[in-house]
């Protein structure tokens, strides 16, 4: 039996940290219970931490895919952090490209990546006629 995957509220961000490899059952409480934290909490992002994940099968990559889609519709982005270079190998192998789901090496940089999101999504279109595309990168050394 599975045990359930713990969901962590950081203001209006939700953290699901995954230490443990995921069978099929855990995915789908997973998918149930974060959706309806989302909605419960009034959540904008979701950031999925996989550092622990060291294997992954078709159907737990495509449940990540459907979570963040779930999420997505619920008007909350999904960033996959700290996915290991085996889970990343595995996942193209399997030919699944999690579409539409954002990733960050780090949880750092995944929450800066939402926060980033969510300032750009605010701020709505500017008045000054230019285009509204992405925002230019700042490298700091």
């Amino acid at each position: 039996m599975s045990e359930q995957i713990p969901i962590l509220q950081i203001g209006r961000i939700l953290l699901v940290s995954i230490q443990t490899d995921l069978d099929d059952r855990a995915v789908m409480v997973l998918q149930d219970d974060l959706a309806a934290r989302v909605v419960e909490s009034g959540a904008h992002g979701v950031v999925i931490d996989i550092t622990a994940v060291e294997i992954v099968d078709s159907f737990v990559g495509r449940m990540l895919a459907t979570i963040a889609s779930i999420s997505r519709m619920l008007d909350a982005e999904t960033v996959v952090v700290g996915m290991r270079p085996a889970v990343a190998i595995t996942l193209v192998e399997l030919g699944l490209s999690l579409g539409g789901v954002k990733t960050a090496l780090t949880l750092d940089k995944g929450l800066r990546a939402l926060e980033r999101s969510r300032e750009h999504a605010e701020a709505g279109p500017d008045d000054s006629g230019e285009s509204d595309g992405p925002p230019d990168r700042v490298f700091a050394p």
